[in-house]
């Protein structure tokens, strides 16, 4: 989130924002995008699909630099919690690093890295209605935005957490670099819906009658 607030208002901001992720067919649009001519957002998408790929935090992303990559994996502290994670290098973040010879673009601050990550989002055509509920003074209340509205900095670690859940990587190897301490505060952060956890099982069901077959 950009800030924190006890405005009740700000506070149904931040649950909001906080409460979308990207999948992997809407970050192969953001990838895909000609920015060259917006060299600022150009770097900007660069860095956020690297969160994206890596799960690491915004405030994070500057740790990873050449001498953090060895052997296709990147190795860093984190800024928040000073524990060590080893993050596999993902083909999208191989091909971001090459294209800056290795080097990410500088950082920017995060209210003006959520403004342009938003301009981004919008101009890869992903507009689909979100619907968010939020609880206020006991009333659960439901409320659509255009999806790029609300996707910030940390929408990228949450995309990369529920990206991969939804793979079928279990959800300890995940941990591992979100750094969540248990199964049940993770499977809250992530964004699955119920015909989602459905078509996993369902994959899981027709891999083995498949293997039966064969």
């Amino acid at each position: 989130t950009l800030f924190r607030s006890k405005s009740p208002r700000f506070k149904s901001i931040s649950e909001e924002s906080e409460s979308i992720y990207l999948n992997e067919e809407e970050l192969e649009k953001i990838y895909n995008l000609d920015l060259s001519s917006e060299p600022k957002l150009d770097r900007v998408r660069d860095l956020f699909l690297v969160g994206c790929w890596t799960g690491v935090r915004f405030s994070d992303i500057s740790l990873i630099t050449p001498y953090s990559i060895k052997d296709g994996f990147i190795s860093i502290t984190q800024s928040k919690t000073g524990g060590k994670v080893v993050i596999p290098v993902h083909p999208t973040v191989e091909a971001v690093l090459k294209k800056h010879k290795g080097v990410l673009p500088s950082v920017i601050s995060n209210q003006r890295f959520n403004e342009y990550i938003k301009d981004i989002v919008k101009k890869a055509k992903i507009k689909d209605d979100v619907h968010i509920s939020i609880t206020r003074g006991g009333v659960k209340r439901s409320k659509s935005y255009k999806k790029y509205k609300l996707v910030t900095t940390h929408t990228g670690r949450r995309s990369f957490a529920t990206n991969l859940y939804l793979r079928g990587v279990p959800t300890l190897d995940i941990m591992a670099i979100t750094g969540h301490k248990t199964e049940a505060a993770f499977l809250r952060y992530i964004k699955v819906t119920p015909k989602q956890h459905a078509e996993k099982i369902k994959a899981i069901w027709e891999k083995q009658v498949k293997m039966n077959v064969v």
